[in-house]
């Protein structure tokens, strides 16, 4: 299983991830924060993505991935994190690392990370 960002999220549903990524996500099922439903939520609202949360095919599409819980044991590891960013961003590598689940992302920051996993 795959953590996805909320970017590669939305590059898979648009249709426009870059081929390592389309090979990446071919291979696994795929799984996000929960904090990625309120950033998919955010960023449509602010017209930054083209999104329609209330299409069922948006629908059917989140159905086919698992939905990680932001709890205790993963705002504890936020505080743990060997880098800063923005609190979503924290929140969903906090998730790869206590589900230890590969992260698939593009974002600089998170890359630099020793900690979280990354998908190969």
């Amino acid at each position: 299983m795959l953590n996805l960002d909320t970017h590669i999220l939305v590059h898979a549903l648009q249709g426009t991830l870059k081929a390592r990524e389309r090979r990446l996500l071919a291979e696994d099922h795929w799984s996000v924060s929960a904090i990625v439903l309120w950033e998919l939520a955010k960023l449509a609202q602010l017209k930054r993505v083209s999104v329609d949360l209330f299409s069922p095919s948006f629908t059917l599409a989140l159905s086919r991935i698992h939905i990680w819980p932001v709890n205790l044991k993963l705002c504890q590891q936020v505080i743990s994190l060997d880098f800063k960013s923005d609190p979503a961003d924290e929140i969903i590598a906090a998730t790869s690392i206590v589900f230890h689940v590969p992260l698939v992302t593009r974002d600089k920051a998170i890359l630099k990370s020793k900690l979280v996993p990354f998908a190969k």
